[in-house]
């Protein structure tokens, strides 16, 4: 009779504990930024926005301009604050920066634009060109490749070409020459993420 009431004991104590634990999973709260299915969805939006808008200023010749989009007396991107280097939202006067911003800002996201390109000594070297903080978990990436040859302009703050070339031995452009037979390549990446 003991050993009767010890197993009906233990086995009902055992219920007790899994109905406590489904209870609490099905307490558990669903925020906007846990793991779903809808927010796989946005993440796939974010990074298909991010490539269409890099192909899309490709296609029309915006992408190009925005990479030489330098001021060679002041030594920084036009526009840009001279202790940070870099914009904190999309470039003024210029169209792949209103195109991120049509993209992006105007949807409440979030987005970082890198260049990537290698020094003269094969090192690869990442820079700042849109920066507005640190991404969160679910960021996205999305990148298309430029590739300058020495008889490439840079471009005024009105995004007309100007005479300073590539080959031009007083260029203060950050990219440099890497001694082959094109200038180099920069890797335009865009990171995008929710606020």
């Amino acid at each position: 009779m003991r050993g009767q009431a010890h197993t009906l004991e233990a086995v009902v104590a055992g219920l007790l504990m899994l109905a406590s634990l489904v209870f609490a999973l099905q307490m558990t709260a669903v925020t906007p930024l846990s793991a779903s299915t809808s927010s796989q969805h946005i993440e796939n939006q974010q990074q298909a926005t991010g490539s269409g808008v890099l192909a899309a200023a490709a296609e029309t010749g915006a992408l190009k301009p925005a990479v030489l989009y330098w001021n060679n007396t002041t030594q920084r991107y036009h526009g840009t604050n001279s202790n940070l280097g870099y914009y904190t939202n999309g470039p003024p006067n210029n169209t792949f920066g209103d195109m991120l911003n049509r993209s992006f800002d105007q949807r409440g996201i979030a987005y970082n634009v890198y260049f990537t390109f290698q020094n003269s000594g094969g090192e690869s070297i990442t820079q700042r060109y849109v920066y507005s903080g640190v991404p969160s978990d679910n960021a996205v990436s999305a990148s298309h490749t430029v590739t300058l040859v020495d008889d490439d302009h840079l471009y005024n703050a009105n995004e007309t070409r100007n005479g300073t070339t590539l080959h031009d031995p007083n260029i203060t452009y950050p990219v440099p020459d890497t001694g082959q037979n094109i200038f180099n390549t920069v890797r335009v990446e865009v990171v995008a993420w929710r606020i």
